[in-house]
């Protein structure tokens, strides 16, 4: 057995996760319960609560339904809500990622235009992603100008010279940096901005 007595409470949250995720998918029973090689009625009776549950069997339905054992057992801890950390010498407020410390997330109001000549851009290793929440941004990848409008969103890995800007007026975006990106921002400020765009 992978669960006590004391662990009703997570094995109720993990037969409806994993009911949840099958029906995300659009899957019956019977496609859900193939693609895990068990049979339909133990699915069934997995994701009623009449059979407990067991190690092998939760590997094998996180594996079928692409996700990992961590994230089908996964409970949400006390911390659930956080706060940003507010650098107000360059507008920006930024998040650290829990489950990747690595990641940040950084919210900014940009209102020049991005830099034309690539030259000014920088280019690092790493992944961002940009969101626009309100605005439009203009996206320097090299010599391509991309806009990206509001609820929009981008993504580009950092080793081509980027540079984010505005416009026609204000944005304001939520940028996402993996860890080499977040690095390489660092490195190229010098003081810790993640978002500055380059003016």
């Amino acid at each position: 057995m992978l669960m006590t007595q004391d662990d009703d409470e997570l094995e109720s949250l993990v037969r409806k996760r994993i009911r949840a995720l099958r029906v995300a998918q659009g899957w019956s029973l019977g496609e859900l319960a193939t693609r895990a090689n068990v049979s339909q009625s133990t699915l069934s009776r997995i994701e009623n609560g009449q059979r407990r549950l067991a190690l092998d069997q939760l590997v094998t339905l996180a594996r079928a339904l692409d996700t990992t054992l961590d994230q089908l057992v996964e409970t949400a801890s006390d911390d659930v809500v956080t706060n940003p950390t507010i650098d107000g010498a360059h507008g920006l407020m930024r998040w650290t990622v829990k489950g990747d410390p690595g990641m940040s997330v950084v919210r900014q109001r940009i209102t020049q235009p991005p830099p034309e000549n690539p030259a000014r851009m920088r280019a690092h290793p790493g992944r961002e992603w940009l969101v626009v929440l309100s605005g439009t941004a203009v996206l320097m990848l090299g010599h391509r100008r991309f806009r990206v409008e509001t609820d929009q969103a981008a993504e580009f890995p950092t080793m081509l010279p980027h540079a984010i800007g505005t416009a026609g007026g204000p944005c304001e975006i939520l940028g996402i940096f993996d860890r080499d990106a977040r690095r390489g921002h660092r490195s190229t400020d010098g003081d810790g901005d993640l978002g500055r765009p380059e003016t």
